[in-house]
């Protein structure tokens, strides 16, 4: 599967956002690139063995993208609800995208379980 998955029009097409719509295509290709390395990630599933990306993790990349769009243009905007002091710093919802957007049951079902070794010790007492 060739990545990018989607294109920024893709983006834009479902957005209601007039802000995200203006976004220049350079900077929704990096949104989208961002939103695809996080899934990728996410289900350590580089989706080469699709011949078509499936629906649900289209759909994912694309509300991904929208929200890394959202943020920088929060960001840019100081409409982000976060403080900082010192060494502390604290953000209103700063759970994980994925979590946070409802994106699990789009991708639970393409996850590959990651198989690793355990080594288990025992001394006598």
């Amino acid at each position: 599967m060739e990545r990018p998955w989607v294109k920024p029009e893709d983006v834009k097409n479902y957005t209601d956002n007039e802000q995200i719509n203006a976004r220049s295509n350079i900077k929704l290709k990096s949104d989208i690139a961002r939103a695809e390395k996080r899934i990728i990630f996410h289900t350590h599933n580089n989706f080469e063995k699709y011949s078509e990306l499936p629906t649900d993790v289209r759909l994912a990349v694309i509300l991904l993208a929208e929200s890394y769009a959202n943020t920088d243009i929060l960001t840019k905007n100081g409409s982000m609800k976060s403080e900082s002091f010192d060494d502390y710093s604290y953000t209103l919802d700063d759970r994980d995208e994925i979590e946070r957007l409802g994106l699990g049951p789009l991708l639970d079902d393409f996850v590959i379980e990651q198989k690793g070794t355990i080594t288990f010790r025992m001394r006598k007492l």
